[in-house]
């Protein structure tokens, strides 16, 4: 009797992308870290907007000590009067957004050093990363501290300083991958049809080295809304009556004893975004570079 059975048909392979998503899906962490942080940003884009109060407006009847949560003020009311639950989320639109402004110039400034020093390599690799291992050996805290203290700085200023201060890691990781790529025989095919340095850097290098740049940049995010959560609670950072989490934390503090729920917020929203940001760095670092 003849064999009738009709050959499966071969899948087709799956796009990076897809593959990309599927195995972040797979991570637990990483999506519910995602699923917050897109909360939080929603919370802090429309809140004020839709709260009835606003972050410096000031109830009269009750300044000289913090008010008790209420009704009305769902976390109470600061020492001056203002309502904290409206601060809390105009605070977490200025930390995120210095955290992720200082994180695209860190981002930028390290992979441009990076690009440059892993692909030309010799005396100018030398020079950049001694340059490099220089601004690691230097306290960042400290640092950024002094600057603070003889600026005084605006929000944009402290972006600057802030991303300025943290791209050394990005440097290094996008220099080991450059180094890596311009052996790799489609940068050599590109380099005997004549394409110059520039182009070989950016159009045929950089885009296969998007995933590590892209795993670097989320993790850049915490550590540089800690930076700036830690020198706003020192005094040094964006300065009242703008709120951010550092100087709500800050002011809460000298309160602790008799109003612990105007400090406990704004440490717990420090803490979970922090952990949020890191575990979708793993979740992205495992999608994009599977060990598997």
């Amino acid at each position: 009797m003849a064999d009738t059975t009709v050959p499966i048909a071969a899948q087709p392979p799956q796009s990076y992308g897809r593959r990309v998503v599927r195995r972040f899906l797979r991570h637990t962490p990483a999506v519910l870290s995602l699923a917050f942080l897109l909360l939080l940003g929603a919370v802090v884009i429309v809140g004020p907007w839709v709260s009835p109060y606003t972050f410096d407006g000031q109830d009269f009847m009750l300044i000289g000590a913090p008010g008790p949560m209420s009704a009305e003020h769902w976390l109470g009311t600061d020492e001056l009067g203002r309502d904290a639950l409206t601060r809390l989320i105009h605070g977490g639109r200025v930390s995120l957004a210095v955290g992720l402004a200082g994180a695209i110039i860190a981002t930028f400034a390290g992979t441009l050093v990076g690009a440059v020093s892993g692909f030309y390599r010799g005396w100018v690799d030398q020079v950049l990363m001694r340059l490099t291992d220089v601004m690691l050996s230097i306290p960042t805290l400290p640092l950024v501290l002094l600057l603070s203290g003889l600026f005084r700085p605006s929000p944009p200023l402290l972006v600057a300083i802030v991303g300025l201060l943290i791209w050394m890691g990005t440097a290094r990781l996008v220099r080991s991958q450059f180094m890596a790529l311009r052996e790799r025989e489609f940068v050599e095919a590109a380099r005997a049809l004549g394409a110059s340095g520039p182009r070989l850097m950016f159009r045929h290098i950089l885009p296969n080295a998007i995933g590590p740049i892209t795993v670097s940049a989320t993790l850049a995010v915490g550590s540089a809304i800690m930076l700036e959560s830690a020198l706003s609670f020192l005094g040094f950072g964006i300065q009242p009556p703008v709120p951010t989490w550092g100087n709500l934390l800050n002011s809460a503090s000298s309160w602790l004893s008799v109003a612990p729920w105007l400090a406990i917020p704004p440490g717990l929203l420090i803490l979970f975004t922090v952990l949020a940001v890191n575990f979708l760095g793993d979740g992205l670092r495992d999608a994009m570079e599977p060990r598997e």
